[in-house]
């Protein structure tokens, strides 16, 4: 599967699968299984919708067809889920679908009154959405992941994978290490990483010593790392790739699961069982937003819906609760008040705390996990508050 690439045609998802919005497949999705087809949020877009005087009007925009219908419809069966948990009467969320044509469903959006869209999925659907919402000043809260598409009218509401290697890095320097290298596969996921890297050692007070790329496929990953072993000089390596590619690479690090070399992953590793089984990744670290309240969403929405939902779909969940705290102070049939996502306290979801920052990029609230011995053990919980 293609998942980890995030160039601006495919969807980036993170956690084990939330390198959303940039990748035409979102690896880590539900797995398949026998039950009832999930549904759509409730109130799909019919050619009038009823005058609304005491609810707002929200737009959900995601695909409910084609390549990433089923991760829309699990975003979408998510922000029910959200409605009817916190029995929500001032809201109505209307579905539309971005399937075909993205442009098509934001205009359909904008003509039905809606005054704001949680969506779209798909990064490059972005600039589509918003030729038809600022002129109507709507702005768009996107399930994307990819920076480069915020803008004053656009939140970006996914996990993005620098946060990860920034949080990693941190802590690998407060337990000793100032000397990194990097692992790198080509393309945008591998540009941002190797960024993001760069970035989190410069900021931290370590140094960068050296990095490989490689093409993805076949032993491109094993050379990469037998280069940079021969290089040397480094304590700690990230190797920016999911399980099964990093565990190849890990063989050469750390063959047999030896050495001193401390090994970084991304968020890619989250929720990917494959991680425990490799013994050359056994101390290695990464971070990813907390799981502690995904268990019990799974549960309720396997019984609602009889499958597992994709990773990602927490999205949608969070982005009614956002919109609920919003509510609070907005009258309805108002505009929404932007300045209300920018506060320093953020908000609480199920993947944790997140604030938006002043480029309109979500910032979460990551714990630091490691592989122990067939287990993975958070070793540095995620924060329940922003400092400041």
């Amino acid at each position: 599967m293609n998942g980890w690439k995030m160039n601006r045609r495919k969807l980036m998802v993170a956690g084990s699968a939330l390198l959303l919005a940039g990748c035409k497949v979102i690896p880590g999705g539900g797995p398949n299984t026998t039950g009832p087809t999930p549904t759509p949020t409730p109130e799909p877009s019919a050619t009038t919708l009823p005058t609304d005087d005491a609810r707002h009007r929200v737009a959900l925009l995601v695909p409910t067809t084609g390549t990433n219908g089923d991760v829309g419809l699990s975003i979408a069966n998510a922000t029910t889920m959200a409605l009817l948990d916190t029995n929500a009467s001032n809201l109505r969320i209307t579905t539309y679908d971005t399937g075909t044509d993205a442009r098509s469903a934001a205009a359909k959006a904008i003509a039905d009154g809606n005054s704001v869209i949680l969506g779209p999925l798909m990064a490059d659907n972005v600039p589509q959405v918003l030729v038809e919402a600022r002129r109507a000043n709507v702005p768009l809260i996107s399930f994307s992941n990819d920076s480069a598409v915020a803008g004053p009218d656009v939140f970006v509401m996914g996990i993005a994978p620098g946060q990860s290697i920034e949080r990693s890095v941190k802590y690998a320097r407060s337990r000793g290490a100032t000397r990194f290298a990097a692992i790198i596969p080509d393309g945008d996921y591998g540009q941002r990483a190797a960024a993001a890297l760069s970035s989190a050692v410069a900021g931290s007070g370590g140094t960068m010593v050296a990095s490989e790329t490689y093409a993805r496929g076949n032993t491109s990953i094993v050379s990469a790392a037998t280069r940079l072993q021969s290089r040397g000089g480094f304590d700690t390596v990230l190797i920016a790739d999911g399980p099964r590619l990093a565990a190849q690479a890990a063989g050469v690090l750390r063959p047999r699961g030896t050495g001193t070399t401390q090994l970084l992953g991304t968020e890619l590793w989250s929720g990917d069982s494959s991680v425990t089984r490799a013994v050359a990744l056994r101390g290695a670290m990464f971070s990813a937003v907390s799981d502690s309240r995904f268990k019990r969403f799974s549960d309720s929405y396997n019984t609602r819906f009889g499958k597992q939902p994709y990773r990602i779909s927490t999205l949608g969940y969070d982005a009614v609760l956002l919109t609920l705290r919003v509510a609070r102070d907005w009258k309805p049939g108002r505009k929404f008040p932007i300045s209300t996502l920018r506060s320093p306290d953020g908000f609480l979801g199920l993947d944790g705390v997140f604030r938006f920052n002043r480029n309109n990029v979500a910032e979460r609230a990551m714990e630091v996990r490691q592989v122990q011995d067939g287990k993975v053990v958070i070793i540095s919980p995620a924060p329940g508050k922003f400092g400041g």
